[in-house]
């Protein structure tokens, strides 16, 4: 319990909590007022320095609305010459594409121009290739005939003479050779050129072993080439031995002959792989030739015929030079009298000068004659006038 003013109360009675309540708000606020003035005066020790910094923020944004009219004419400026600037870069854009434009389509003409001369150029290789493509058809048929014409023996042989016949004419004279000649011992020779001693006439005969070779050719196993290269020996040693007992005939023909080859790949093959059957030709006098080889040992030959035929003639040739003497010797008489004569001719327009100097300076005095004294020449001579006799 509690006195007041002689008066007792409970803790619990009503009036006294409300006393109570009322007695802490009152000092409740009182201690508020007293921290607020606190409060004020420490807030207004702290706000002045805020003040000063508010006043300086003040100016701050002053100076930034300066620096922003500032930065604001800036931009104006900027933004003026790059509205300039894009002016002027697209009237250079536009002048470029122009120019562009222009370039692309001389371009595209000339291109076009072009264009239609390489397609009419294309036109006509591919008319050339359409002929050449013709040309190749008919050299197809062509070879295929060859084949045909190579398969057959005599025909074979016929080729072979051919083309030696063609050879021998380039290189040779027509007087120094006989086709299909006849000799002694009966055997007929393709070609007979007649050398003269030494050697004598040598006889020249065509073979061609085409199985042999394409056999070769044809080979794809060992035994296979064994067997062909043995054909090929066998062939070539058979026209080896032939030509050389019926075409080499002691008093009559050289002693040696030629067997021709008309394929060069034949002739390659012989001296590359069997250089013993080329060996085997010397032997026994047969010398082996292409058409290449043949043309060179004709052209030795021909050398060999000029000089033989130079010899014959050497007579004639000695009577001709003697002739061609007499008359050099004649001309040189006939000269020598020229120039005698031109020598007396010049001895007489010199005589006919000096007349003529005479003549002319005796009607010169003959012009002027006045009456006066003739003088008389230097060299004068008086021709005495004589009596003529009865």
């Amino acid at each position: 319990m509690i006195e007041i003013g002689g008066q007792q109360y409970v803790w619990g009675d009503p009036l006294v909590i409300a006393a109570l309540v009322v007695a802490g708000i009152v000092s409740l606020v009182m201690i508020l007022l007293i921290m607020a003035v606190r409060a004020s005066g420490r807030s207004a020790r702290l706000a002045e320095p805020l003040a000063m910094q508010i006043g300086q923020m003040g100016q701050r944004v002053q100076a930034l609305s300066d620096g922003q009219q500032q930065l604001a004419g800036g931009l104006t400026h900027v933004a003026e010459a790059q509205s300039a600037a894009q002016t002027n870069m697209l009237r250079l854009m536009e002048q470029r594409l122009a120019q562009v434009q222009h370039q692309m389509t001389e371009n595209l003409q000339g291109s076009s121009r072009r264009t239609a001369h390489s397609l009419g150029e294309l036109q006509q290789r591919l008319q050339v290739i359409d002929k050449a493509q013709e040309n190749i058809t008919k050299l197809s048929g062509d070879v295929l005939s060859l084949q045909d014409i190579l398969s057959n023996k005599q025909t074979r042989g016929a080729f072979g003479e051919i083309q030696l016949r063609d050879i021998v004419g380039k290189a040779l004279p027509s007087d120094s050779f006989t086709w299909q000649a006849t000799l002694s011992n009966g055997r007929r020779a393709d070609c007979l050129i007649h050398l003269p001693n030494p050697p004598g006439p040598i006889v020249i005969d065509s073979k061609f072993p085409l199985e042999a070779y394409e056999a070769l050719r044809r080979a794809e196993t060992q035994d296979q080439l064994n067997r062909a290269a043995q054909f090929l020996r066998q062939s070539v040693r058979t026209h080896i031995r032939a030509i050389s007992e019926k075409y080499q005939i002691e008093g009559e023909t050289a002693d040696g002959a030629l067997m021709f080859l008309p394929s060069e790949a034949v002739y390659a093959e012989l001296h590359a792989n069997f250089p013993e059957l080329v060996r085997e030709g010397f032997d026994k006098r047969v010398w082996i030739v292409s058409p290449t080889t043949c043309m060179a040992t004709l052209n030795t030959m021909r050398a060999i015929l000029k000089d033989a035929r130079m010899r014959e003639q050497a007579g004639a040739i000695r009577r001709e030079l003697a002739l061609l003497f007499a008359d050099v010797e004649r001309l040189g008489t006939r000269v020598e009298n020229l120039d005698r004569h031109f020598g007396q001719a010049a001895k007489d327009i010199a005589e006919i000068k000096i007349s003529s100097d005479k003549a002319g300076r005796r009607a010169r005095r003959l012009d002027n004659f006045d009456f006066e004294e003739l003088a008389p020449e230097p060299d004068a001579q008086v021709v005495p006038l004589e009596t003529p006799k009865t």
